[in-house]
């Protein structure tokens, strides 16, 4: 096995709220990637959230394409839906998924953007008390997710609620998925894949996965070739990583990371909670990332324009499912 990396580890209930912000801004500039802790979410949650994703993965191939997923990114996606790596793999990734947002009844205004709108669920009977389960694990999953960028917040030198603001986070369209890799074994060479090496689209991703290790980052994405280590595991925490859009806020200063999921003889279950503002959030340079000598490397794009973009050029169109 590849060597292991070390991540700093945030304690969210932390005294020093400094050196918290320190190892923050830290991992940041080094790797992308951190754990956080005491981050509020109980172990005995945490369990039952993976047994009721392992509940629906294990329904019939049949009863999961009744909750395909939709136009608005909501519900079932089967093995190789996308193509994270589409130089390098031959197919797609050996995972399938479940997508869960930001619950908006259709008659909403905002249920006319393309990633707002009614989630896809499971029959109540078929899954009894499943939907209470992820509605309550999104809540909470994206409260963890505000403290964190408050942390974020006071490395850029700006005010610790700059992300609670409406447009940003305080109405942020974050969005959990589940996901289930099968335990056949990944071959790189052949581009057998469980994930293909990308960055994340968005601000922030919270991972929690169970104790198969098969997550790898490559610290330096422009490197040739790339170097590959593995990110153990940790009890109790998330796995967080910086994406693309905060790469363009902070004017390059923090770097997405490349990561990658290589699949192993073990069914590895994942739980991913992807965190981006608010639909109509104009993403452009964050002020105390400029300057005359720095100035801003990204012209600004709508946050709903960027997410259609990137998903675009990685996922499958829902109307190409067969069942």
């Amino acid at each position: 096995m590849m060597n292991s990396v070390e991540l700093n580890c945030i304690d969210l209930c932390g005294p020093d709220i400094q050196n918290s912000v320190s190892l923050l801004k830290q991992a940041c500039l080094d790797c992308g990637f951190f754990y956080v802790i005491n981050h509020g979410i109980s172990q005995e949650f945490m369990d039952e959230v993976f047994a009721q994703s392992k509940k629906f993965f294990d329904l019939p191939i049949e009863e999961k394409m009744k909750v395909i997923k939709n136009e608005k990114h909501r519900g079932y996606t089967p093995i190789l839906d996308s193509y994270l790596d589409p130089v390098n793999q031959i197919n797609g990734d050996y995972k399938e998924g479940y997508y869960i947002g930001v619950e908006v009844p259709e008659g909403d205004p905002r249920a006319q953007k393309a990633f707002i709108g009614p989630n896809v669920w499971p029959a109540a009977d078929t899954l009894p008390g499943w939907r209470e389960t992820m509605e309550r694990y999104h809540q909470e999953a994206l409260a963890v997710a505000r403290a964190v960028a408050r942390l974020m917040s006071l490395a850029f030198n700006l005010r610790s609620d700059f992300f609670d603001q409406p447009v940003l986070l305080g109405d942020s369209i974050g969005t959990l998925r589940l996901l289930r890799y099968e335990g056949h074994v990944s071959d790189c060479i052949k581009g057998i894949y469980g994930a293909g090496a990308h960055t994340d689209f968005g601000f922030i991703t919270l991972l929690t996965t169970d104790d198969v290790v098969a997550l790898q980052i490559c610290k330096d994405k422009d490197a040739e070739p790339n170097v590959w280590e593995y990110v153990a595991p940790l009890k109790g925490a998330f796995i967080v990583n910086i994406g693309d859009m905060l790469e363009r806020w902070s004017n390059n200063i923090f770097r997405s990371t490349l990561h990658r999921v290589l699949r192993t003889k073990q069914d590895r279950y994942s739980i991913a909670f992807f965190v981006e503002p608010r639909e109509d959030c104009l993403v452009e340079c964050l002020p105390t990332c400029q300057s005359e000598e720095n100035p801003p490397k990204y012209p600004p794009i709508e946050c709903e324009a960027y997410l259609l973009q990137r998903y675009r050029e990685t996922h499958s169109d829902p109307s190409s499912y067969k069942i």
